[in-house]
């Protein structure tokens, strides 16, 4: 009669890192990753609403910043249990070192994870168009920062026919003034006046009052540059918090399944105590 093998026997690899586990934990994680962010994106967009009793704009924005946070915790910890659990028993090495040998497994998971997600977003903006597209990308962003605050600073109070629209190349002027000056701190009294002689041209107000909508577009345009600064560092705290956590669960998971291989529990939905 044929001799019954066991699935935990252990073996001595050639090898400290096996990289068909890792590469197959960081496929899921990867896949579990994007199919959760597009179902995020999903159920994001049906709670904002162009009306407002139908609209749950800022619980979105907190839900939206608990998914980042969840999802590569959730897709990693899958990641890491299949990178361990795949892992060859090794033969020698006690409890600690198998643990920690398991951790690393997952840590690689996360590690090609990364990797792969960063090369990707690099594709992306790449195709998009290249560095000069990136370029002009950043700066049609620095435009719209600026933009709600040169429109109310060359806004007419009256429609003149005989008076000559505001032209693009005039709101784009205005507008790299005003950024300008909002990096280097303060509004120069030669801007200023420059500015309120074009806005009292092009709008036909008083001088006073076109030096009045400087002074309000500038401080318009200091918490619109706050407001996005805020928000970019958000971003990116979010995103170093959930990628950190992300690791801390891959190894954890790896671990687990590491466990698991050696104690031979059945891969099971439920949970069934080994024999």
């Amino acid at each position: 009669m044929a001799e019954s093998v066991s699935l935990n026997t252990a073996a001595k690899p050639s090898s400290y890192v096996e990289w068909a586990p890792i590469i197959a934990g960081a496929v899921l994680a990867s896949a579990i990753s994007f199919v959760l962010l597009t179902a995020g994106a999903a159920i994001g967009l049906s709670m904002v609403s162009v009306h407002a009793d139908k609209s749950y704009g800022s619980t979105a924005a907190y839900a939206g910043a608990f998914w980042a946070i969840a999802v590569p915790i959730g897709s990693l910890l899958a990641g890491g249990y299949i990178a361990g659990r795949m892992r060859t028993a090794w033969a020698g090495p006690g409890t600690d070192e198998v643990q920690f040998r398991d951790g690393t497994h997952g840590a690689l998971v996360w590690a090609l994870s990364v990797i792969v997600g960063a090369m990707l977003a690099a594709s992306a903006l790449s195709t998009a168009g290249h560095v000069a597209g990136a370029a002009a990308s950043a700066a049609g962003g620095a435009a719209e920062i600026a933009a709600p605050a040169v429109d109310g600073l060359v806004r007419s109070q009256t429609v003149d026919p005989k008076r000559p629209a505001v032209t693009a190349e005039q709101k784009s002027e205005a507008g790299r003034i005003l950024l300008a000056s909002v990096r280097n701190g303060s509004l120069s009294e030669g801007d200023k006046t420059y500015l309120g002689q074009t806005v009292a041209q092009v709008t036909g107000v008083p001088p006073e009052e076109a030096q009045k909508r400087v002074n309000d577009a500038y401080n318009a345009a200091v918490t619109a540059v706050e407001d996005t600064r805020r928000a970019t560092a958000a971003g990116g705290l979010i995103t170093a918090t959930a990628l950190l956590l992300g690791l801390a669960a891959a190894w954890f998971a790896a671990q687990r399944g590491g466990a698991h291989r050696d104690e031979s529990r059945p891969a099971s939905f439920t949970y069934r105590r080994p024999v």
